[in-house]
C-alpha cells in the first residue's frame, strides 16, 4: 500500500476576506435599491456569492491542524493556527495534535509458560502525520486501539510472568519492568508508523495471575519468599555457630572433643534457626 505523504500548506489569511465579504454584502444591496433590474440581478449574484464564501473560512486552534482535501484530492494540511480562507468547496477535517491518553482494556492472555495472566497498558501518542492518519487507516484512534491490544498480547506471550520461573528467561514481565517498557514501546511504533502516529510512551498498568490460578501462585510466591528467609537465616547461624567455636577455642575455656563439639553444634544451630522459642535446661553434671 502507497503512504501519503504529508505536507504544510499556508492559505491566505481570513481577515482580507472577511472585509471584502463584508463590502460585497453592501455592495448587492446598494443594487437592490436602485431600482434597475439589471443591476438587482448583478445585486443577486454578488450576494449569493458572498454566502457561498462563507464556508471557506476556518480557524485552526493551537496544537490542531486541519487536512484540507478539494474533490477528493489532498491539498496539504494547516498546522499553524489562526484564522484563514480556502476555495469554500474544500473539505477540511480536523485533526488534533495534542497527546492522547489510552487506557487500554485489561486482557487475559497466556505468558511465555502459558500460564493465564491479566495484564493492560497505558499508552501516550500523538498524530505525527495527519496525511496518513486521515487517509491510510480507516479510524486511526480505533487503529491506535487496536494496535496497542495486540502489541500487549504479543510481548505477553513472549515473556514469562516472574523469575525463576524459566531458566533460559533473562527478561520478566514482573522483573525488568524497564526493558518489558522498553519492549512494548517499540513495537507498538512499529505498528502504528503505518497511521502516522508517534507513540509518546507506553507502560503497562495492570499485571496480574488470572482469578483461576491466583491462590496456587500466591502460594509459590509464598514458598519462594519462606525458602529465601530459611537460606539466609541458617547461614547467618552458620556463622554465629563458628564465631562461638572459635572463641571458646581461642579463650580455653572448655575443652571439647568431637562428640561434644558435634553436639554443640546442633544444640545451637536449633536454637538459632528454630521458630519455637527453646526452652533452657540446666545441666549440673559435666560436659
Amino acid at each position: 500500500m502507497t503512504s501519503t505523504r504529508e505536507f504544510t500548506r499556508t492559505p491566505s489569511s481570513g481577515w482580507p476576506v472577511l472585509v471584502a465579504l463584508f463590502v460585497g454584502i453592501g455592495l448587492s444591496i446598494a443594487l437592490f435599491t436602485t431600482q434597475s433590474p439589471p443591476l438587482a440581478i448583478v445585486g443577486a449574484l454578488i450576494l449569493m456569492g458572498c454566502f457561498v464564501s462563507i464556508g471557506g473560512f476556518f480557524v485552526v486552534e493551537p496544537n490542531m491542524s486541519r487536512v484540507l482535501t478539494l474533490f477528493g484530492k489532498y491539498t496539504g494540511s494547516v498546522r499553524e493556527d489562526g484564522f484563514f480562507f480556502v476555495n469554500p468547496f474544500t473539505h477540511k477535517r480536523k485533526v488534533s495534535l495534542r497527546a492522547h491518553n489510552l487506557d487500554g482494556n485489561v486482557l487475559k492472555v497466556n505468558d511465555l509458560l502459558g500460564n493465564p495472566i491479566e495484564i493492560s497498558a497505558v499508552v501516550v501518542w500523538r498524530v505525527r502525520e495527519t496525511a496518513r492518519a486521515v487517509f491510510d487507516v480507516e479510524d486511526y484512534e480505533h487503529y491506535v486501539q487496536v494496535q496497542s491490544e495486540a502489541a500487549v498480547r504479543q510481548m505477553a506471550l513472549s515473556h514469562p510472568y516472574d523469575d525463576g520461573m524459566h531458566a533460559e528467561a533473562v527478561t520478566t514481565l514482573r522483573g525488568s519492568t524497564e526493558e518489558v517498557t522498553a519492549e512494548l514501546q517499540e513495537g507498538l511504533q512499529e505498528r502504528l508508523d503505518e497511521a502516522g502516529i508517534e507513540v509518546v510512551e507506553a507502560r503497562i498498568n495492570h499485571l496480574a495471575y488470572a482469578s483461576e490460578i491466583a491462590s496456587a501462585m500466591l502460594q509459590r510466591q509464598q514458598a519462594g519468599a519462606i525458602i529465601a528467609a530459611r537460606a539466609k537465616i541458617v547461614e547467618g547461624a552458620v556463622g554465629m555457630v563458628e564465631d562461638a567455636l572459635g572463641q571458646l577455642d581461642r579463650d580455653g575455656l572448655v575443652k571439647l572433643d568431637d562428640e561434644k563439639r558435634a553436639q554443640l553444634v546442633g544444640n545451637l544451630l536449633v536454637v538459632l534457626c528454630g521458630q519455637a522459642h527453646p526452652q533452657p535446661v540446666v545441666q549440673t553434671g559435666s560436659l
